[in-house]
């Protein structure tokens, strides 16, 4: 048998080697998926879980439970060496193996894009994996159960600050759909107010949503200020240091969560660590066929697809045009990259993948939304029913779908879920604690907002010296 190695258990990754399982013939070929993490994560509902509308688990697919034909390898590629057909794997456990292949394909998706911003590491938050929204989302929980028994103050106004930095469709998704949690969270905490809550959008250039058209991102831009955000534009993030965030155009203020979302990167392993041709950016250099490509042809046996690859995009009438890094386009490059994989397998041609664009949706929390397709541009509840509409039916696998409308229908009815379980983060701190962990800021749950607090006040009591010292 043949072996296929997919590298990679994404968008592109899964559907390659589901259509491949559903293609091949049992012995025809043996199939691997590598990934260090076991499960596929649909990446459009991240919002929705750091908002409490979905739960975390209905986002992910197990690859072990839907691939039933294929053997999942638990660790994160180091190297790929196609001159020995060799992939260089570390796993979650154990020494580092190397696994022989016939046929690879790269699927490894890109990462989060960083800058050496001071403070940046230490206490921001991305927004590309469940565990990512899932601290998100209890963060926040945390922060208004502290913010409950202080008095108004900065101290209160910093754990309920929130910034996003990175205005795309990502971050503007994350930061309506926790605007619009905290705002209904009101209801729940009479301590608190709307002026206490203080959430801020960071984008280096003059507009949101570069993915919509201009006048309709203008809008949504309009909408959120309707709610009360501050929207920071032609600014970037110069430091984050104690949790205390400066701005290029000079603002500053504390923040209890910094949301990192300011773009993707290239995968270092692709980008560094393989023999394959990659371009400027990092990516594997790919014909619109999703072969590897040099300027002499295709690489035999070598296929990638999704965020880790330069798919040219037929859909666009120019020569330089590729496909755009998002969850459409990965998930067509799967299906197409399994079913081209089976057809040289069996002596066929492969296909080029082309796509028309179905349009553009998002959510900016329950009952808000924006979708554009040509010149349809729907706003509101209409446009959240169809962003709804569209994921139930494109997130995989009927059982999936049957429980992502269950907890809609049930949040619809009761509301969303306002229990945090930050304290699983370190869950054996109350046993270790033995009854004194109270003594202990370190070991308590929410020892991470302690700090924002604790900065604050810091702050404040030196304020307040100085002005003392100018006074006398």
């Amino acid at each position: 048998m043949r072996r296929i190695v997919i590298v990679g258990g994404g968008y592109a990754g899964f559907y390659a080697a589901w259509t491949l399982e559903r293609t091949l013939r049992p012995g025809e070929a043996e199939l691997t998926v590598i990934d260090p993490r076991p499960y596929m994560t649909y990446q459009p509902f991240l919002p929705e879980v750091a908002a409490g509308s979905i739960e975390p688990r209905h986002a992910v697919i197990s690859v072990r439970k839907r691939l039933h034909r294929t053997r999942v390898i638990a660790g994160s590629v180091t190297r790929v060496d196609h001159a020995t057909r060799t992939v260089r794997v570390h796993p979650a456990a154990g020494p580092d193996l190397d696994v022989g292949y016939d046929v690879i394909a790269i699927t490894a998706g890109a990462v989060t894009r960083t800058f050496p911003i001071p403070g940046l590491a230490e206490h921001a938050i991305g927004l590309k994996h469940v565990e990512e929204a899932i601290a998100i989302r209890d963060r926040l929980l945390v922060a208004f159960d502290q913010a409950s028994v202080l008095p108004p103050g900065p101290e209160r106004r910093a754990l309920l600050t929130v910034v996003f930095v990175g205005a795309g469709l990502a971050g503007v998704e994350g930061f309506g759909e926790l605007l619009s949690l905290s705002t209904a969270l009101l209801a729940d905490y009479p301590e608190l107010t709307r002026a206490d809550l203080d959430f801020r959008l960071v984008e280096a250039q003059g507009r949101i949503l570069p993915e919509f058209k201009a006048a309709t991102a203008a809008k949504v831009a309009q909408s959120l200020r309707d709610r009360g955000a501050t929207l920071h534009l032609n600014a970037q993030l110069t430091s984050a240091v104690d949790s205390r965030v400066e701005l290029s155009d000079g603002t500053a203020f504390d923040a209890n969560l910094i949301v990192w979302t300011a773009g993707n990167g290239a995968n270092p392993v692709v980008a560094n660590h393989t023999d394959l041709p990659v371009d400027a950016r990092g990516r594997l250099v790919v014909g619109a066929d999703l072969r590897v490509r040099t300027p002499d042809g295709p690489v035999p046996d070598a296929w990638a697809a999704g965020d880790a690859a330069a798919v040219p995009d037929l859909a666009v009438d120019r020569a330089d045009a590729y496909t755009v890094p998002n969850a459409q386009h990965a998930v067509r490059q799967g299906r197409r990259l399994g079913r081209n994989i089976a057809a040289v397998l069996r002596g066929r041609a492969p296909k080029d993948y082309a796509h028309h664009s179905l349009g553009v949706i998002a959510t900016l929390g329950i009952g808000r939304g924006v979708f554009q397709s040509g010149p349809i541009t729907l706003t509101g509840w209409p446009a959240w029913l169809v962003h709804r509409g569209y994921h139930v039916l494109a997130v995989p696998t009927w059982h999936r779908k049957v429980q992502v409308l269950a907890i809609w229908a049930s949040a619809h009815v009761f509301g969303r879920d306002i229990v945090s379980l930050q304290s699983a983060m370190n869950p054996r701190a109350a046993f270790v604690g033995a009854g004194d962990a109270g003594s202990d800021p370190s070991r308590r749950p929410s020892a991470g907002v302690d700090r924002v607090t604790d900065a604050v006040a810091a702050r404040a009591d030196a304020d307040g010296k100085s002005r003392q010292g100018v006074a006398a």
